[in-house]
Order: structure tokens, then C-alpha cells, then sequence
């Protein structure tokens, strides 16, 4: 028995066309495009295991989690975009596409961008709160306050153990002493931090006791100045009516803080740098100052002392020289009494002469009175005589324009406007009259061919109950498949018991 089942099976085998035989490669390959094909660029998350670096510049590693790895190749022409260096057991973000490698069949995803997990939706979230607050403006220069010149009291909010504070106080004692400095003691670091750093800034802005705050940290990665990129916190700074130094994190570290403050410092040392000035070369400017304004005190009272000399010597004697100008003065003095004196009694001959000429003017009044009857007479007269003219002039136009009114006209274009409009109803009524016929007509073709009518005389419809396709085949269902059928009026929900295919 087992040589004739052994015959019929490899004759079935060769009778095969050798176009259905897939050989494995092109197998691969099309599992490859289909794989491909079906799956756009994807983020996946996991941790790196297994990490090869050859010489080549590719690198390839298995991506896993808790229940299922992937095995992941990056090449080259990537790898030159990544920020940092990967290693085992690092949790990562990949945007990568679904592939196959031929030759081993193996599923593996191609990486196309790889990032830290948790630094990368951080970073996201940092430009994108970024791009937000610099469109509304909060970054302009143009509300940025200038920083005061030689303040007396500087305000700090930092940690009080942190290298920071210590850096600031050691340039501040250095550089200017004299300073006074107010310290807002805040967590730099954690969950309350955000919350500490906004209410000192609120805090400094509504008491007022210093004249510029500086905000700083030391460095760190990107979450541990996440504080620093609160929202809150950057309104805060932006409504500080109190000018704001920004000094967090190394020179390349940059937070929201940063932009939205009226300075940003690249260290602690250099925002204590910025907020005060040097002692010693102030002093040294004052020191050269006072030096000048010496020299040339000292050059105007020697150049004053030469004057008095010379006014000295021109003058020897002052006393005689004041007691003549106080007898010319006197003379002066009598002189111009005397000559007041003529002036008024001259005034008072001309005030009598006039008062002498000026005679009583109740007749100058009477006559002006006559005279102003006389004008309202006149007036009087000549405008009833220009009223009479007018008025018949008037009348004489009001008789020719009663004369050349177009009344008969009128009625008789009324006439034909009233024809017209007559014709009109006659024929828009006709038009009417045709496009109900036209959609009488239409309306029983319409019904002539509805599926209602159809319905109507006892047929029906019937489709799938989940998709909705309309059946007009038996194989399009099968046995236990439910199907809604439409009737006249109503439907029914039915379940196909058989399937007969004739």
C-alpha cells in the first residue's frame, strides 16, 4: 500500500504548473512589501538590549519591554542626527518602519530618528510651549526692562544650599560690597518647585525691597530645569514690574525662564556680574573724577585770583569811585522829578482845555434818535414796496406753471401702464399654466419608476444587517447571517435559516 500512495503523491507534486511554487527569496521579498506597505512611520518606546556597534556606522539592537522584543537596525546616514550615545538598558524613542530582513526572514523595524524617552517628550513639550509664548509676544524686546545701573538692594531667588547662591554672593562681595541682598529661599528641584519659584517671584514683585531679582540654578539635565519652563512661572516673570536677571543651568542650557526674562545670564557669576557694577573700577572713575574736578577748581580760582588782581589794579581806590555815582545818581534823581512834575501839570491844562470844548451830549443823543426814526421810515417804506413787486411776480409765475402742468399727459401714460401690466399677468399666468403641466409630467414618470410603487404591489428589499449591501445573491450570505428586509411599509430583521444557490 505504501508504493501506490507513494506514486499518486509525487505524481500530484509534478503535475503541479511550476508557476505556483514560490521559492523562498521572492516569499521574503513580498512579505517584505506587504509589511511595508501596510505599516507607516510608527513611534515605538522600549528599552535597548543586545547593542551592536561595528565599524561600519550602523547600529543594530534589540528594542523590548516587558513581554516582547524587536530586533531594530539604525544606519549610518541616521546615526550622524543623534544627540547622545546609546547603550544597554537605556529606554528610548524610536520613529522607525515596519521591515523584513531577507536574510534571515526576520521581522525587524528600521530606525529612522532615535531619542531619549523621557528628555524627548520633554523637549517636545518645551518647543512647543516655547513656539506658544513667543507668539504671544512674551519674548519681544520691546518689554524687556533695562537693568538699573548701580541698584541698591538685589533680590534672589535660589536654593539656599546651592553652589549657585554661593557663586552670586562671592561676585557681589567682590565686586561691590556695599550692595544690600534680599534672599527668596525656593526648592530649584521637584514637584514643588514650580510652585515655590512662581510665588517668589510675586512675592519680590509686591513687596518691592529690591531694585533687580535674580533668578538661578546650577546646571543639571533637562529635568531637573523643568521647573524653569512652567508656564506660570514665565507670566509671573513677564508681569514682574521689577527687572529680571535669568540665570539657569550652564551657558548652554536655556529655559523658558531665559527668554522671558529682561536678561538672560549664560552663568550665576555672570548675572551677579550683570546686576552690579565693578567697586574697584568704580572707585578708580570716582578717584579720576575727583581729580579733575580738582584741577580745574584750582584752574578757575588761580584764573580768578588774576582777574581780582587786575580789577585791583585798574581800581584803586573803590570808596571814591562809589560816592561819585551816588552824586550823579542824586542829580539823576532831581532831574527826573522835575521833569514828572511838567509832565502832569501839562496833562492837567489839556484835561481842563478839553473839558472846556466838551459840551453836553443829550442833544448829540436827540438828534441821532431823529435820525434813526427817519431811517426806520425809509426802510419801512421801501421794503413793502419790494414785498408788492414780488408777490405779483409770484402770482404771474404761479399762473403760467398752472397753465404747462402735464396732467392730461399723465393719465394718459397711467392708461397704458395699466394695459401693460394686464398683458403681463396674462402671460406670466400662461407661463405658470406650462411648468405645472411640465412637472405634472414629470412627477408621473418619476412615479412610474420609483422602487415605492414596486414595494407597493408586494415586492421587497433585502440587505446585510451589518454592512447595509443590498443582496441580490444568494452567495452573498450564508447560513445564521441576520438581514433586514424592506416592505411597503416597515422592515423586518430576519436570520437566513438555508441557502439555496438555484
Amino acid at each position: 500500500m505504501a508504493s501506490p500512495n507513494t506514486s499518486n503523491s509525487t505524481g500530484t507534486l509534478a503535475n503541479r504548473a511550476v508557476k505556483d511554487i514560490y521559492p523562498v527569496s521572492r516569499l521574503v521579498r513580498e512579505a517584505r512589501v506587504l509589511l511595508e506597505g501596510s505599516f507607516p512611520l510608527l513611534w515605538v518606546e522600549g528599552e535597548i538590549s543586545n547593542l551592536a556597534m561595528p565599524a561600519s556606522g550602523h547600529i543594530y539592537f534589540t528594542l523590548k519591554d516587558e513581554v516582547a522584543q524587536v530586533r531594530c537596525a539604525m544606519f549610518r546616514g541616521r546615526n550622524r542626527q543623534l544627540r547622545f550615545t546609546p547603550e544597554n538598558g537605556m529606554q528610548v524613542l524610536l520613529r522607525a518602519r515596519v521591515s523584513l530582513y531577507e536574510g534571515r526572514g526576520e521581522f525587524q523595524i528600521i530606525v529612522e530618528h532615535m531619542e531619549e524617552a523621557g528628555s524627548g517628550a520633554l523637549q517636545r513639550a518645551y518647543e512647543a510651549l516655547k513656539q506658544r509664548l513667543g507668539q504671544e509676544g512674551l519674548f519681544d524686546e520691546a518689554h524687556k526692562k533695562p537693568i538699573p545701573a548701580l541698584p541698591q538692594t538685589i533680590g534672589i531667588i535660589s536654593s539656599p544650599d546651592g553652589a549657585a547662591l554661593h557663586d552670586i554672593l562671592s561676585v557681589l562681595k567682590r565686586r561691590f560690597p556695599a550692595v544690600a541682598v534680599v534672599l527668596y529661599p525656593v526648592a530649584v528641584q521637584g514637584e514643588a518647585s514650580a510652585r515655590q519659584l512662581l510665588e517668589a517671584v510675586q512675592l519680590a514683585d509686591a513687596r518691592k525691597d529690591c531694585d533687580v531679582l535674580i533668578i538661578s540654578r546650577g546646571g543639571g539635565s533637562l529635568e531637573d530645569l523643568w521647573s524653569f519652563n512652567d508656564e506660570k512661572l514665565a507670566r509671573a516673570i513677564f508681569d514682574c514690574e521689577l527687572p529680571v536677571i535669568s540665570a539657569v543651568g550652564h551657558e548652554i542650557d536655556f529655559t523658558i525662564a531665559d527668554f522671558v526674562a529682561d536678561v538672560r545670564a549664560p552663568t550665576p557669576s555672570a548675572a551677579a556680574e550683570m546686576a552690579v557694577p565693578d567697586g574697584q573700577q568704580l572707585l578708580a572713575t570716582i578717584q579720576g573724577l575727583m581729580q579733575r574736578l580738582t584741577a580745574r577748581t584750582r584752574q578757575w580760582l588761580s584764573g580768578e585770583q588774576r582777574h581780582l588782581l587786575h580789577l585791583q589794579r585798574r581800581l584803586p581806590r573803590p570808596e571814591l569811585q562809589i560816592r561819585q555815582q551816588r552824586q550823579t545818581l542824586d542829580q539823576f534823581r532831581r532831574m527826573l522829578d522835575s521833569g514828572w512834575l511838567r509832565i502832569q501839570q501839562n496833562r492837567a491844562q489839556k484835561v481842563d482845555f478839553l473839558a472846556a470844548r466838551l459840551k453836553h451830549p443829550q442833544s448829540q443823543i436827540d438828534s441821532q434818535r431823529n435820525l434813526l426814526s427817519n431811517l426806520r421810515h425809509r426802510l419801512q417804506t421801501a421794503f413793502k414796496a419790494e414785498h408788492k413787486q414780488a408777490w405779483q411776480q409770484l402770482t404771474s409765475l404761479d399762473s403760467r406753471l398752472q397753465r404747462q402742468l402735464p396732467a392730461q399727459r399723465v393719465e394718459q401714460q397711467q392708461g397704458h401702464v395699466t394695459g401693460l401690466g394686464r398683458q403681463i399677468d396674462k402671460l406670466m399666468q400662461l407661463q405658470l399654466d406650462a411648468a405645472r403641466q411640465r412637472l405634472g409630467e414629470q412627477l408621473r414618470t418619476l412615479d412610474a419608476v420609483s422602487p415605492l410603487n414596486t414595494l407597493e404591489r408586494g415586492y421587497s428589499i433585502s440587505s446585510r444587517a451589518d454592512s447595509g449591501e443590498v443582496i441580490t445573491r444568494s452567495d452573498q450570505v450564508g447560513q445564521g447571517d441576520e438581514i433586514r428586509v424592506r416592505l411597503h411599509q416597515g422592515e423586518l430583521a430576519c436570520e437566513v435559516k438555508s441557502v439555496n444557490d438555484k
